[in-house]
């Protein structure tokens, strides 16, 4: 049985992208980056709401160049050997292989989907993860707090959440990202 894991990388004020949408200054590092990659291998599949998508779908072919570095390079193969959901009214058509495009969140459908999975499953996008936040459907959340603070924009978290968390992992990086890894107590209720 697998579990669904909603992580993210944002400000250390829980943005995700500023107020006019600008995310560079989350950009990973090399060193960050090599750990996503160790812990993106532990994931089976992907669930992205339709922004996230659009950001994420470059490395159908990013990381394939003679001038890509040895993280992207094994980021790419990872994003394109593994299955990839994404939910979306607006989007007319997924352009990338093993995608498979949905237009509204059935929370029984995900849980059965993370249920027949034999390793974590990786939701992103803030609006779609809050769905699942809210359905009771997310086991673990982890955050890649950025040395920044930008004053609002989209949060990483929707407002009206409470969970009740247990810290698993930690770990800090040479550029000042911190990563904090949670699991969902599940006795957590939520409203």
């Amino acid at each position: 049985m697998g579990r669904l894991v909603y992580t993210g990388i944002g400000s250390l004020d829980g943005f995700v992208a500023d107020e006019s949408g600008d995310f560079d200054w989350s950009a990973p590092d090399e060193e960050v980056h090599a750990h996503l990659n160790a812990r993106d291998s532990r994931v089976v599949a992907e669930l992205y709401g339709r922004r996230l998508y659009d950001v994420m779908h470059v490395w159908q072919t990013y990381g394939t160049g003679p001038d890509a570095t040895d993280v992207e390079r094994q980021y790419g193969e990872q994003w394109r050997g593994r299955p990839k959901r994404v939910w979306s009214r607006s989007l007319a058509a997924v352009t990338t292989p093993l995608t498979t495009l949905h237009r509204d969140f059935d929370a029984t459908q995900v849980r059965a989907l993370v249920e027949r999975a034999d390793g974590d499953v990786s939701i992103g996008g803030p609006d779609l993860a809050a769905q699942a936040l809210r359905a009771g459907l997310v086991a673990a959340v982890e955050y890649y707090a950025c040395p920044v603070v930008v004053g609002g924009g989209t949060p990483w978290l929707p407002s009206g959440l409470r969970l009740t968390l247990r810290l698993v992992e930690q770990h800090r990086f040479g550029n000042g990202v911190v990563h904090l890894s949670y699991d969902i107590s599940p006795t957590t209720s939520v409203r």
